[in-house]
């Protein structure tokens, strides 16, 4: 089992990960990892950017919305209506994610959602749910909703807003995120040429999203190495402390 202290490491290495690849948008989207209490998760103080991520600021908060311990600092008011409910209802999942980048929120608002024209976007062929827009997720029924919609997928496209990417790894939903993202801005790229395009077929697909899935046995965890280690590159910081 993982210890506490690994998942908090790896909750910040995630932030700053999604913000070294630009995928973080201020302070407004979340990332939680659940706690070795089941019953509870980890999620960032809400005003800490992603670059600024640390383990020991990370807040302990239980799956009813109650703050366990951590800063005084509120959390996203937001964030226990899209990660709480979630965690309960899905056990299988150790790591949730909401990102709204302009390409994935792009995506989110065509009636066809995500396309299967591109490799990257084969990872998710009928892999995939939908969320119909809802304001701001600040009430309980809103946070059901989502439980609802995702159901036993990993993403799900909230309609006009953004994603939640959901994975029993956070290495795996890190896997998940990269390949969103290429997929929704290689869609974006291909529609604004305006030409007919060219989509594969079913049986393909369904052979495609197969292999892509079960290519390694443990999702996710060699880029996520390689993100690690792209990280302190960047920050030239081999030594710093989470």
């Amino acid at each position: 089992m993982i210890s506490a202290s690994e998942r908090k490491k790896r909750l910040a290495y995630a932030h700053r990960i999604i913000a070294m690849l630009g995928l973080d948008d201020h302070t407004y989207t979340h990332l939680t990892h659940r706690a070795i209490n089941s019953d509870q998760f980890y999620i960032q103080p809400f005003g800490d950017k992603f670059a600024e991520s640390h383990a020991e600021t990370l807040l302990t908060v239980s799956v009813d919305g109650k703050v366990i311990s951590g800063t005084e600092r509120i959390y996203n008011p937001t964030a226990y209506q899209t990660h709480g409910p979630l965690y309960q209802a899905r056990p299988d999942l150790q790591a949730i994610f909401h990102l709204h980048t302009p390409h994935m929120v792009a995506v989110s608002c065509l009636d066809s959602g995500l396309m299967p024209i591109s490799q990257w976007a084969l990872h998710f062929y009928e892999q995939v749910a939908y969320h119909d827009y809802d304001s701001l997720i600040t009430a309980a029924d809103q946070g059901q909703k989502l439980v609802h919609d995702l159901g036993n997928k990993n993403i799900l496209f909230l309609r006009h807003h953004g994603v939640i990417i959901a994975g029993k790894t956070i290495q795996e939903a890190m896997f998940y995120t990269h390949h969103l993202e290429l997929a929704c801005k290689t869609q974006v790229l291909a529609l604004s040429m305006q030409q007919p395009l060219k989509t594969l077929d079913h049986k393909t697909c369904r052979r495609a999203v197969e292999t892509l899935l079960n290519f390694e046995q443990d999702l996710g965890a060699r880029d996520w190495a390689a993100w690690v280690k792209q990280y302190h590159h960047t920050q030239a910081v081999e030594s710093e402390a989470f």
